[in-house]
Parts: structure tokens; sequence; C-alpha cells
């Protein structure tokens, strides 16, 4: 199995559902806009890692894995619904919708014999036997680690509404897909599937089984973006449109930024995939390592805002609705923003601190989280760098902090807020309890691992997997209580995620069902 040290799991409403039947033990207050499906990266546009869940078990035994052929075996497995292969590294978190099961992998394992080599891969399976549906086979860029780093394959989430799905793939294209792929026809202006996926010129042969692309806008071509070491972000939807990070970044010396003027943040059609809007706060001049992280949508101070996380260590809130400049063009007019490296972070004795170091200054690579009109966040830089100091943050409407700790180093997850309670994961392993309107902290959990992923609360339970490959299933609430500790086959990097009361782990290698 090829391996990556240093590349980060970033770190993005179909079906009725019936309170009274299955009323989730812990629930946001923004629950309404929840489903019992999780169609995008942290379930809505507030992306808060909570869904809708009941019944949920914790006596899990995922079985073992063929030596041969890696398939698993569920002879003995206990409270797993059905696992598949993946490729061998598997950064993209999981997404549910329509029946469908989508997770981002590499292409170590292929799918299709007649496509072998380093590719991203996007897989869809069914949901309730977990039978592989369709792939989309990407290429890579040739550049290696500085803009599309080996073998870690897909790193982002889809968006899913309906019958279209909106990526960010590993070529930094924003694409528009068909949930069925090429099952039910090639629709679509975009006709061109074969010589899409194919590496040398030759068109490959589409099935069934292929993606149906719809349209595809290229970051890198039409805004002269330079993602480092990887493209990722879990596009957001409002209306007809669609909010997206760039991955712009430093170059692969990580100081030179080659092109501070392309914009950090787009507004897309999600129709069409035309640029309809870019934020014009200067966030790439400022950008520390990459700006990876996820935009969230949702109402702060009573109106509606775009809420993100920027490369410069950042969070800014824009109107969604992109007004004309004096050329015409639209631009996200910004309605704040907020510093979260505390001064300490930045400068002593007058001399501003180097990035990278430990007592140094970080970005935002988690996704900001919207809950009950406050804004959460924590800095973070990529693991490559090891640890370093943190900080989490609540901020309130009008951008300035309500309150902030210093407890927790450095992260690269997406939080979760569920009764008054937030659950962070920080890189070094250990996962913090705090008051969502106070700061106050509860408990810390010490998993004696690299947390990559993000919490997970549904049930009444916060799910937390571990680069030991170690899923820890704790007690939501103000008191710690370990309720289990599941051992899987190889490491997760990605993110625990729940629809229709089926917990799903993506493993670097499999993906696990796990339900009554």
């Amino acid at each position: 199995m090829k391996t990556t040290t240093g590349l980060l799991a970033i770190g993005l409403t179909s079906l009725a559902f019936s309170e009274e039947a299955a009323k989730p033990a812990t629930a946001p207050a923004a629950a309404a806009t929840l489903t019992t499906e999780w169609p995008m990266w942290g379930n809505d546009g507030t992306r808060n890692m909570v869904g809708i869940a009941k019944d949920l078990p914790v006596d899990i035994n995922p079985g073992e894995l063929d030596d041969d052929t890696e398939a698993a075996i569920l002879t003995e497995a206990k409270n797993i619904k059905w696992a598949a292969k993946l490729g061998s590294q598997a950064y993209g978190n999981t997404v549910i919708a329509g029946g469908k099961v989508f997770v981002g992998t590499n292409n170590e394992s292929p799918r299709d014999e007649k496509q072998q080599g380093d590719r991203g891969v996007l897989m869809a399976f069914d949901e309730k036997g977990g039978d592989f549906l369709w792939q989309l086979v990407i290429p890579k860029l040739g550049a290696g680690k500085v803009s599309d780093w080996e073998y870690v394959g897909l790193c982002s989430s889809p968006a899913v509404e309906g019958d279209r799905m909106w990526l960010v793939t590993n070529r930094g294209e924003v694409i528009c897909l068909d949930v069925n792929g090429m099952a039910n026809g090639n629709d679509g202006p975009y006709q061109d599937e074969a010589k899409y996926s194919s590496t040398d010129g030759t068109p490959i042969t589409t099935t069934d089984q292929s993606a149906d692309i719809i349209w595809i806008y290229d970051m890198r071509e039409e805004l002269g973006v330079f993602p480092h070491n990887v493209s990722s972000c879990s596009p957001v939807l409002d209306g007809d449109m669609l909010f997206t990070a760039t991955s712009n970044g430093v170059d692969w010396s990580h100081t030179n930024i080659p092109n501070e003027s392309a914009p950090s943040l787009v507004a897309l059609n999600k129709k069409t995939g035309e640029l309809v809007g870019e934020e014009a706060a200067g966030v790439s001049s400022r950008v520390l390592h990459a700006s990876w992280s996820s935009p969230a949508h949702g109402q702060i101070g009573g109106k509606d805002a775009i809420v993100w996380g920027g490369g410069d260590g950042w969070v800014y809130a824009f109107d969604p609705t992109p007004v004309p400049d004096e050329e015409g063009f639209g631009i996200l007019k910004e309605l704040w923003r907020h510093n979260c490296n505390p001064p300490e972070y930045l400068e002593k004795d007058g001399k501003p601190i180097k990035y990278a170091t430990y007592a140094g200054p970080s970005e935002v690579i988690g996704t900001t989280v919207i809950y009950d009109g406050l804004i959460y966040t924590m800095i973070g830089q990529d693991p490559e760098h090891g640890d370093g100091v943190g900080q989490i943050l609540c901020i309130g409407p009008d951008g300035k902090a309500v309150w902030s700790s210093k407890e927790i180093g450095r992260s690269i997850s997406t939080m979760s807020v569920a009764d008054g309670l937030v659950y962070a994961a920080e890189y070094d392993g250990d996962i913090h309890c705090y008051d969502a309107k106070t700061g106050e902290q509860y408990w810390v959990h010490e998993t004696q691992s690299r947390l990559w992923g993000s919490t997970l609360v549904a049930d009444g339970k916060v799910w937390m997997g571990t680069e030991d490959g170690e899923l820890h299933i704790l007690a939501a609430g103000k008191e710690k209580k370990v309720l289990g500790l599941i051992e899987f086959p190889a490491p997760i990097y990605s993110s625990a995620v729940v629809a229709n009361n089926v917990v799903y782990i993506a493993t670097q290698t499999h993906i696990y069902a796990i339900g009554k």
C-alpha cells in the first residue's frame, strides 16, 4: 500500500422526516433544516456535524480482511450491514442521498481494469446493500506533491440536490454530475466523458458504471489559482448559487504565492457553471499555506450569510448575493472579518513569529459551523507541520468574539454543536467538550492517536475515528462516558457520518455501514 505522510483530509433534503418516528436524543437548534440523509459535508449548509438518528449500536465488530484480496470478511462481524472496498487511501468524506452512498478515494483498487494508475476516484454505492454503482475517474495533474499529491486520490465531498451533485476534483475543477451516472444515458451539454478520464488522449470506453458529467468549471484555467498540495472543498448551495473555496496557496517553496490576486472563494451558477461572483478581500495575498476550508451558509444576525475560514487565519462573513463592481463583475460583499490568531501567535518582542513553527500562526482548515446564530471555528495547519498552539472561537453575528479558548491545540476538524455543547477534536488526539455559550470546558477525552476527521453527534453519542483505526464512541453530555472502542483494520482519516439510522465509517481502504 502506498501512503502519504502529510496530506490533510478536509481537511463538505429529499426524504420526508417524522419527528415522532426518528426524534434524535441530541438535536441542534436548527434541526428543522436537517434530514435523515447526509447530502453534503456537515449535512446541511450550517456544516454542523450533527445527524438525526436513533438506536445506533455501540457493540460493533467490523470483521476481518482477506489477506490476498483485501475483501471485507463479515462472517464474524457484528452490526455491520455491509462493507465495500475502496482504494488504498480515502480522505473524501462520505455523502448519502437518494439511496446512494458517495465517497472519494484513489485508484489503487481499480473498478475498471482498463483504467490503471494513480487517479482521483469518486465511487457510488447502493445505500441498502453496498453494491458498486458507478465511478468518476479523474486523471492527476502531473504536478506531483505541489498541487496534486500522489495517491491521496479525491479529498473533497460532493453536495447533492435531487438528481445533481457538485464536486471539487483533485484537478481544481468544479464539476456537476448526474447522481445516476451513465445508467440513464449521457445527459447535459458535456459529452466528452470518454476523453475526460483518459490519460493519454485515447478515449476510454464508457459504460453504465461510468460517471455522467453535466458541466466542468476549471478553476486553475479560468481563475489562475494555484492549489497547494491538493484541491479540497465541499461546495455549499444557496438557491441557484454554488459557493466553493479555490485551494489557492503557496508554491513548492512555501514562501512564494504564485497568484496573489486569484480569488480564494467564488460563486458559480449551479445549473450552468458560470462564474457569478468572487471574494475581493485579498485572502490570497495573505495566505499562509492554502485555502482549503469549506464555506458554510446560514442565518447570522437575522440575515443570510456565507461564512468561511480563510487560508490567512481569518474568518469571513459575506452577503451571498454578489453585487456588481465598476466593470459589472459580481463581488461578494464582505460583512465582517475576524482574526482567529491571538496576538501572541503572530508576534513576539516586536518580531513576527515564523509560520509552521510550534508557537506560530495558523490558518482555518476545518469548516466553520453556524449554530443558533453563532459561528464556531478552530485554527490549525497541515498535519505535516506537526503539533502547535491552537484556539477555538465562538464568534457573534457582528464578527466579534463571544468567547475563545487556547486550551486546544491545532485542529483540522469540523465541530459538532448540540444541546448547547461543542465537541471539538484536535490533531494531537484529544476530544474536547465546551459550553457553547460560555466556552467553559467540561471534559477532555484522550484517544492516544492523531485525529484527522471530525466529531459526529448522533443518537446521543459522539463518534470519532483515529489514525490508529479506532472508533471512539462517547456519550454526548457534560459528563464524559466512554460507550465503545472499536478497532478497524485500517486507519480512519475521514469523518463518521450518519443517514437513515446507519453510521458510515470510511477507513483508508474500506467503507462500512454500521447499524442494527
